[in-house]
């Protein structure tokens, strides 16, 4: 519908200019938006304001020229134009439109919204990217959940979506781990658990801030590690086994499957290469024994290639990693989802790609997550203050449990149901907490908000669909999809038709933008209008047949929309709670 009423204020200002009622000028892209007020339509677009910009006319005279234009349409989609504000053309669509779009969301059920939008594309995204040797924190958890539900927009779209897990290990932290397990247990590493191994990290940065020729040990052993030594390597594939077992433990109870997990050293091969071409391009030049790179335009600081040691750096990883990826997917978009520290780091990367000459037709994205903090500020695995994601989701669970036990919908299930949708809604709320959000934003680590299970919450949002399913199910009513007209409908009725019409526009705008909070602010708005109807009007007991069969297919629309709309964010649902 939005590319429809794009075209026609298109069309009215060229025959604006034709008319010469407007003077000539490249027409913009005219771009529509749902108005947060339902007051100002189903549509707006600010095309008179940026007209005014080029013409240096009244942005109000240029929008009720346009308007008058529309006006004049033969059959258009919308019932009434208004211009308002400074020049803001609303769009007021026809009651006919939006029973057409309920029949095809009831005939699509949950296909519905998906479209050719990214036919014949390639995505890459790289999310997750835990440390080898370091228990699953909670500051993994933005990462993994927001690269995941990126990852199913994408997918939900057409598009051919890559996973990445980028695994963070190898780098100099693994000169420290391997000093740690050489000191402290005679180089074994069997027997230990993941967090095993980050009790030795933390304690071995611990004493040697007291001892700074621990670093220096750390250092060789680094260097050992990178140039193939025996005893080095066999101590970091242990250490590598252990941790991908409990990876893919946390991955299983998140609900969450990553297509392929590179780690850091498979690029290992491909160093020396990325640097030779660094070399014989000019771009890289030697700085007091280290291999560095300048940027052209000095508005970002050089990075370093190759250390005074010889031992390799992030960047040098990083290219190799972009190289690989762009050869073997030829991907025309690859998606970061990393954290806001690593932006300095990542714009270097970006950059670096440019200068090399490799990533003409790919676009690179940086979406960077906020922190999770403690009251008290950071979080910080040095300092051993992580929060261990598996006790955050086992504290969920229990929590959720607990509720539902006490909860009037929760007798009637089983104890063996109680622990299915304990699960379900425990760890859906943490997930739903955490893409509320946008990415960018900190999120202080609050038991009481992440297991609100009030108001604007992901079991607010199960619960709206599990009463969406009783009242399915105790109806007898066969809704057929594209059979139903309807004409009257009261305010609440009418405010679930000009909410569920918007669902594609909101997975798309969730794409452009890399925010899947608008899928949760969607869902919520709309279980908050199906909630006030549920509440104020009888659903199977109407007077009216036709009233009956209306909120019935609402009904069925809203329960659709809540499934496909969770699913995508990698939240569970259950025909009762």
């Amino acid at each position: 519908m939005e590319r429809e009423i794009a075209n026609l204020v298109k069309k009215s200002i060229r025959e604006l200019q034709k008319e010469k009622v407007l003077p000539q000028f490249d027409i913009p892209e005219i771009h529509l938006e749902h108005p947060k007020e339902e007051g100002y339509g189903d549509y707006a677009t600010n095309a008179a304001l940026i007209i005014s910009q080029k013409v240096k006319e009244n942005p109000l005279e240029i929008a009720r020229k346009i308007k008058s234009k529309l006006s004049s349409c033969r059959r258009p989609p919308f019932e009434r134009v208004e211009v308002a504000g400074a020049g803001f053309i609303n769009f007021f669509l026809r009651k006919e439109f939006f029973v057409e779009e309920l029949n095809r969301l009831l005939k699509r059920g949950e296909k519905y919204g998906r479209d050719n939008y990214g036919r014949g594309k390639r995505v890459v995204i790289d999310y997750s990217s835990p440390n080898i040797a370091r228990a699953f924190g909670i500051g993994h958890l933005r990462s993994t959940i927001i690269g995941q539900a990126i990852y199913n927009i994408y997918k939900f779209l057409g598009y051919k979506v890559v996973g990445d897990n980028h695994l963070g290990d190898w780098g100099t932290q693994f000169g420290k781990l391997i000093a740690a397990i050489k000191m402290w247990k005679g180089g074994r590493v069997r027997g230990l658990s993941v967090a095993d191994l980050e009790g030795l990290y933390v304690r071995f940065h611990r004493e040697s801030e007291e001892h700074p020729e621990m670093v220096k040990m750390a250092r060789e052993w680094f260097k050992k590690l990178e140039e193939g030594e025996r005893e080095a390597r066999e101590i970091w594939k242990d250490c590598l086994k252990i941790s991908r077992r409990e990876f893919e433990r946390i991955y299983s109870l998140l609900g969450v499957k990553i297509d392929y997990s590179l780690g850091e050293s498979f690029y290992r091969p491909m160093l020396e290469d990325i640097i030779k071409e660094a070399m014989k391009k000019g771009i890289a030049r030697e700085s007091q024994g280290a291999l560095i790179i300048d940027y052209p335009e000095g508005d970002i600081p050089p990075a370093m290639l190759r250390k005074s040691d010889g031992t390799t750096t992030y960047l040098t990883r990083d290219l190799a990693t972009v190289k690989y990826r762009l050869k073997r997917w030829k991907p025309e978009l690859i998606i970061y989802e990393v954290g806001a520290e690593q932006s300095l780091h990542l714009k270097q990367l970006f950059r670096a790609v440019e200068i090399f000459g490799w990533g003409k037709k790919t676009r690179f994205v940086h979406v960077a997550h906020g922190l999770y903090l403690t009251k008290g500020g950071r979080l910080s695995t040095r300092r051993g203050e992580t929060i261990h994601l598996e006790d955050v989701l086992s504290e969920a669970v229990s929590r959720a449990k607990k509720i539902i036990s006490q909860s009037e919908t929760g007798r009637g299930l089983s104890e063996k149901e109680k622990e299915r949708v304990a699960g379900m809604v425990g760890i859906g709320a943490i997930k739903y907490n955490d893409l509320l959000e946008k990415p960018l934003k900190n999120i202080v680590f609050d038991w009481e908000k992440i297991l609100n299970l009030r108001g604007n919450s992901g079991p607010y949002l199960q619960y709206t669909f599990a009463r969406c399913q009783s009242v399915l199910l105790k109806s007898k009513t066969k809704i057929i999809p594209g059979k139903m007209r309807f004409s009257h409908f009261n305010q609440e009725e009418e405010a679930i038709l000009r909410e569920i019409y918007r669902f594609p526009q909101v997975v798309r705008s969730a794409a452009e933008r890399f925010s899947p909070n608008l899928i949760c602010g969607f869902l919520f708005a709309l279980s908050q209008k199906y909630n006030l109807l549920y509440g104020l009007h009888p659903i199977l007991k109407a007077r009216e047949e036709e009233k009956r069969l209306l909120r019935l297919s609402l009904t069925k629309a809203v329960a659709h929309l809540l499934k496909s709309g969770l699913t995508i964010l990698g939240i569970s649902v259950s025909e009762r709670m």
